[in-house]
Order: structure tokens, then C-alpha cells, then sequence
């Protein structure tokens, strides 16, 4: 990791969450973006945790100190990003509904994954984590979604996550109105591909670039 995220990535595996936030900020006054912040800082800093604890290096309580520390600063800086969105008078590049499928209840990832595709100008409704496949169905129907996107860190989650892209898929009505992007630990590209995915994304910045070529806008973002 670049020396200048050092100390945030040491207040986030420490789970200081007040000194964590006041970096976070000292790096914006001082010049970074508040998406470099997270796409350079934090995101680098949370694949590193997630590594330790497949490695049973770390465990859950020091997991969601981390976490802690991610989401006070999310709730931070991600207005300063909107604000900016709001100056430059940008329209919206498409609407996407997010979820962490049923039997799953992380959502570290899904969260950085819906403050970029915010910041790049995407209108975003995250439904949190635990969502049945037919919600997931009902408010992309609602929010005239254009992407559904659905995460899962755990293994027990693939079947539920499975179910909510047969229900589009396998509906006439539905598989030409929604796109669907996937992702989380346990999903790989083979995998999404037969489970009948339209896209695969491995980080967040995947699923930001993924959106804009669903869309048809990867050509003027490249």
C-alpha cells in the first residue's frame, strides 16, 4: 500500500473509528478526492481484512471493528461526493437497485460499490442486506431500475442469489428490462456466467465500469 494511506488503513484494522474519520478528512483537505480515499485507501485496506479472516488470521469482533471504522467514515465523506455530483449538474447515467442476497448479512463491499456508482453519476437504492430474491425483483420494478446488482460474501448465499437472476431470466417481461451484475467472495466469473449473470464484477471498481457498459456509456468513461 502507498505510505500515504498507511495510516488509515492502521485506524481501520484498529477500529479507532474517531481517528479513522479525521484522517479520512485530512486526506480530502489535503487534496485526494473523497473517491480516491476510498477506491485508493479503504478498499485495498478492507480486501487485506477480508484475506486475514479467510485466513483465520483475524476474527469476526476485529472484522466489524474494521467495518466500523469504514462506515462512520462513509457516512463522512459520501456527502461531500454527492455535493459535488449535485454542482456539476450531472444527469443520471442509469438507476440501479443493490442488495446483499438472503442469507447474507455483509455489506462493507456493497456499500463502497454504491458510493461510486453514486459519485460516477448513477442513481442508486440499496436495500441493504438479508433481501429475498423477489424484493430485490419488486423495487428494481418500483425504482424503474435499469441494473440490479446483488453481492454475497458467504457460500450459503449462491442459491438464493441464483433464484433472483432466474426470476429475471426466466420471465419475458423481465429479462429484457434489467440487467444483472453480481459479485462477493464466493463469486467468480465461471460462475456467474452460469448462473446467467450479465456481468461479473470482482472489486468495485469493476462494478462501476461493468454499469457504465451495460449501459452503453463504457466508450465516454474509458
Amino acid at each position: 500500500m502507498n505510505t500515504e494511506w498507511e495510516a488509515l488503513s492502521r485506524l481501520i484494522n484498529e477500529g479507532n473509528i474517531d481517528a479513522g474519520v479525521e484522517e479520512a478528512v485530512r486526506l480530502v483537505e489535503s487534496g485526494h478526492s473523497p473517491l480516491q480515499v476510498f477506491v485508493e485507501g479503504i478498499e485495498p485496506c478492507l480486501a487485506d481484512v477480508g484475506d486475514r479472516f479467510g485466513r483465520l488470521e483475524i476474527f469476526l469482533p476485529e472484522l466489524m471493528l474494521a467495518a466500523n471504522v469504514v462506515k462512520a467514515i462513509q457516512k463522512k465523506l459520501v456527502p461531500m461526493m454527492q455535493d459535488g455530483r449535485a454542482e456539476a449538474g450531472e444527469l443520471s447515467k442509469g438507476k440501479v437497485v443493490l442488495g446483499t442476497i438472503f442469507g447474507d448479512i455483509h455489506d462493507i463491499g456493497k456499500n463502497i460499490v454504491a458510493v461510486m456508482l453514486e459519485v460516477k453519476g448513477f442513481d442508486v437504492r440499496d436495500l441493504g442486506v438479508g433481501v429475498p430474491a423477489a424484493q430485490l425483483i419488486d423495487a428494481a420494478k418500483s425504482f424503474e431500475a435499469d441494473i440490479i446488482g446483488i453481492s454475497g460474501l458467504m457460500m450459503p448465499s449462491l442459491p438464493y442469489m441464483r433464484d433472483a437472476i432466474s426470476l429475471v431470466k426466466e420471465n419475458e417481461e423481465l429479462v429484457g428490462r434489467f440487467k444483472l451484475i453480481v459479485g462477493g467472495g464466493p463469486v467468480t466469473r465461471e460462475w456467474a456466467l452460469d448462473a446467467g449473470a450479465d456481468a461479473y464484477a470482482d472489486n468495485a471498481v469493476d462494478a462501476v465500469e461493468e454499469a457504465l457498459k451495460l449501459m452503453g456509456q463504457a466508450a465516454a468513461h474509458a
